[in-house]
């Protein structure tokens, strides 16, 4: 009998394998089928057809078109574009400064690059650019080369944008001033407290990882008593980098992300236990406009209770790529895998295939719908809900990484006046004019940050200058705008000149220590150790 059922087993086995080996060879079958059918179809087209075609661009659309039909986050690369697509993260240009998509043949804002001169002004994830210096480009057969011809050129340059954006009726004009976009991945560092220290990072950069060590270094930070992370607004990079900076806070083996897919078997990446600060308090902070690499380290953070998340949901990008060269030169970036966290929660958000456009304004709703407001506007069901690997805490998936604290958005200063002054780059034109004229006395004035931070004001003269300096680029005075945003402005003025004297880590010391309801949230965590 035993002998009847492994010969049973065997053929069993043997029959899977043959018809999974006819299945492959069905597959491969057509494929070449359907190979051979576009090489006639252009053949064809090449000998017989009643007019010259350009049989390149025709491939190139092709392709374009199979994967507009897959997830949002499958790409085509033209040869002409890998180099240039790669330069945020491995290198510098002078341009405008935005990561975009090409959406429908719209230029759509993917997110402006922090410390560009698209983000100085008030350019949003998710605006989309329909004029450039007067030319609509929206539905012209807009490719990657145009959009850097239209955004790229010389540092001093200015171009002109239209933007419309979701809920403005009108179109929006900007006026952006070409600069060098920042190689620097850690935007700021400096010490909060006693062996407190406070971490902006801006992307996941080649030499992200060396950056933090580099800062710390300098900054002699021989104990530390705690870590702020921020990554609100820091939309990713590179996954082993990811790695490395999740590495500096977990434990030998413990798991930082793992990937599957239909065929990419499922595959773990774990801390080495290398890193330098294992224990001791730590948070990270995360608004909507965090995503991908960013949302592995957060997620790796939260699940194993290492720290404590606070702000808003995450943004949700969660799939990989893999980069395949194509024999030209070009790239495919195709999606092969999902990423989990820790705990198996999913960190991309949901979507349908083909559908970009509804996947990237679905964003938008979660906007309408109060979440950035109200942790109650957000609700998971039950299937939804997953426990963290130490304390058995309840987080969430279906998207993104949920905070542990939840730090609504401050909208209370906005105004559409205040709103002028930053789209057309007035505040930071007329800051940088004040800062040329009083750099020298400025510097001899205040000859430490803490000096300038207690004494420095933006008085009514000031503001008086400010308002005279708009009315002549023809934005006449809202006095009830004014007055609505006067306290931010005059913040974020007093942030622009600290960084006239003291560099731009002390920008942002002056936006967290003055109005950052986050920021000042991560450092009571941190103090009080609470949760940690």
């Amino acid at each position: 009998m035993m002998f009847m059922k492994i010969i049973k087993n065997g053929l069993m086995l043997l029959a899977a394998l043959f018809l999974s080996q006819s299945i492959q060879a069905q597959n491969i079958t057509d494929i070449n089928r359907q190979m051979s059918k576009f090489g006639q179809t252009l053949m064809y087209l090449n000998n017989y057809y009643l007019d010259t075609v350009n049989i390149n661009s025709l491939t190139e659309d092709a392709i374009n078109s199979v994967i507009s039909k897959l997830d949002p986050h499958s790409a085509y690369i033209s040869a002409k574009d890998v180099k240039s697509m790669n330069e945020p993260l491995e290198g510098n240009f002078e341009g405008v400064g935005i990561e975009f998509a090409i959406i429908k043949d719209t230029l759509s804002v993917a997110a402006p690059i922090a410390g560009g001169p698209c983000e100085r002004v008030g350019i949003r994830t998710g605006d989309r650019i329909v004029r450039v210096n007067g030319e609509m480009i929206a539905g012209t057969g807009l490719t990657n080369e145009r959009v850097y011809k239209y955004l790229r050129g010389p540092k001093g340059t200015t171009v002109n944008l239209g933007i419309m954006r979701k809920g403005v009726p009108d179109m929006l004009e900007f006026e952006v001033v070409r600069d060098k976009i920042p190689i620097n991945s850690l935007d700021a560092a400096y010490e909060v407290g006693k062996g407190i220290y406070y971490l902006k990072l801006s992307r996941f950069a080649q030499n992200s990882a060396n950056e933090i060590l580099e800062a710390l270094i300098g900054m002699k930070a021989e104990k530390i008593n705690g870590i702020i992370l921020d990554l609100r607004g820091n939309t990713g990079g590179f996954l082993g980098t990811a790695m490395e900076i999740s590495n500096f806070f977990l434990d030998a083996g413990q798991s930082i992300v793992y990937t599957e897919g239909l065929k990419s078997p499922k595959r773990i990446e774990r801390a080495n236990g290398t890193g330098f600060y294992k224990k001791g308090p730590l948070v990270v902070m995360i608004d909507e406009n965090s995503a991908s690499a960013s949302e592995i380290v957060t997620g790796a953070i939260q699940d194993w209770d290492r720290g404590v998340v606070i702000g808003r949901r995450s943004f949700g990008k969660g799939l990989v790529q893999q980069i395949i060269p194509l024999n030209d030169g070009s790239q495919l970036r195709l999606t092969i895998a999902r990423y989990h966290t820790p705990s198996g929660r999913v960190i991309q958000s949901p979507y349908k295939a083909g559908e970009a456009e509804k996947y990237y304004m679905s964003f938008i709703e979660r906007y309408k719908k109060g979440e950035m407001f109200n942790k109650d506007s957000i609700s998971f069901p039950d299937s939804l809900k997953y426990k963290t690997l130490v304390k058995g805490r309840t987080v969430y998936g279906g998207g993104g990484i949920m905070p542990d604290i939840f730090v609504p958005a401050d909208t209370s200063y906005y105004s559409e006046y205040y709103m002028n002054l930053i789209r057309r780059g007035i505040i930071n034109e007329f800051m940088n004019n004040l800062g040329d004229q009083n750099r020298t006395d400025w510097s001899a004035k205040y000859k430490t940050f803490e000096k300038f931070e207690k004494d420095f004001r933006i008085d009514e003269k000031i503001m008086d200058d400010l308002t005279q300096y708009a009315a002549k680029k023809n934005l006449p005075l809202d006095s009830k705008g004014f007055e609505t945003s006067r306290s931010e402005m005059a913040i974020v003025m007093k942030a622009l000149a600290a960084r006239t004297i003291f560099g731009n880590t002390a920008y942002y010391r002056v936006i967290n220590s003055e109005r950052d309801a986050t920021f000042a949230k991560a450092l009571e965590v941190v103090r009080s150790k609470d949760g940690l």
